[in-house]
């Protein structure tokens, strides 16, 4: 089974109420940040990191 990355983003820092800007990852608009303030969908950072983390070795 894989494991999938699921974030929590309750706090309201995620949210700029400024606008919205194109989300890194896939381009359309979003008023969400990451943690380091890149404007991003919650599902496409979760993918990406789902995409990006090296699997453990079961060997």
């Amino acid at each position: 089974m894989t494991a999938v990355a699921l974030l929590n983003w309750r706090s309201a820092d995620h949210y700029d109420p400024t606008g919205d800007k194109p989300c890194v990852i896939c381009t359309k608009p979003t008023p969400l940040r990451s943690d380091r303030g890149k404007p991003v969908h919650k599902v496409c950072a979760e993918d990406w990191i789902d995409r990006h983390t090296p699997e453990e070795d079961n060997a």
